[in-house]
């Protein structure tokens, strides 16, 4: 087991190390300084009051509360603040894994609402050892990062697809 997990070790961009280093900080400073240092760095999913609750190269849980806000006509989560939480779930992960001469981009957002979504929301993202892998040796790629949307009754009002892109940086 131990030779396994060294074998699909991610390795450490700048962002990942950071990340690292927040991780380490006691559980109850972990959540309010992940969140701090991604709200400075993505200034929208500050504005929005995105709440990053887990973070690592391999998973991450975002919340998202149901305040005036953030609320579309009926009451419920806007949609586009769904989205939100699903494509920072996704990205941060992406972010996590691709070494630091690439720039990841968003290729594709599917979204199926298939239920009224009731109260706060939470986006819940993972990558395999194979999509890591992939991140880290190829100049250039696409992958299909699975994304759980739920609301506070625990049920999925939203079906995503988050399609990532990633290509080396231009040197200028």
């Amino acid at each position: 087991m131990f030779l396994e997990e060294l074998k699909f070790m991610a390795k450490q961009n700048k962002m990942n190390k950071i990340v690292s280093n927040i991780n380490s900080l006691p559980e109850f400073l972990r959540v309010k300084a992940l969140t701090t240092f991604f709200g400075k760095l993505v200034k929208f999913t500050g504005t929005a009051g995105i709440k990053i609750e887990e973070l690592t190269d391999r998973r991450s849980v975002i919340s998202l509360k149901n305040k005036k806000s953030v609320q579309n006509h009926i009451g419920s989560v806007h949609a586009v603040a769904s989205i939100l939480i699903a494509e920072s779930a996704t990205g941060y992960l992406i972010g996590m894994n691709v070494p630091d001469t690439s720039v990841p981009v968003i290729k594709t957002i599917k979204a199926d609402y298939v239920k009224r979504a009731k109260g706060n929301m939470k986006a819940v993202a993972s990558l395999t050892d194979e999509q890591i892998s992939a991140m880290q040796t190829l100049d250039k790629g696409e992958t299909t990062v699975p994304v759980v949307i739920t609301d506070a009754d625990g049920k999925e009002p939203i079906l995503m697809e988050m399609v990532w892109a990633w290509t080396p940086k231009r040197r200028n």
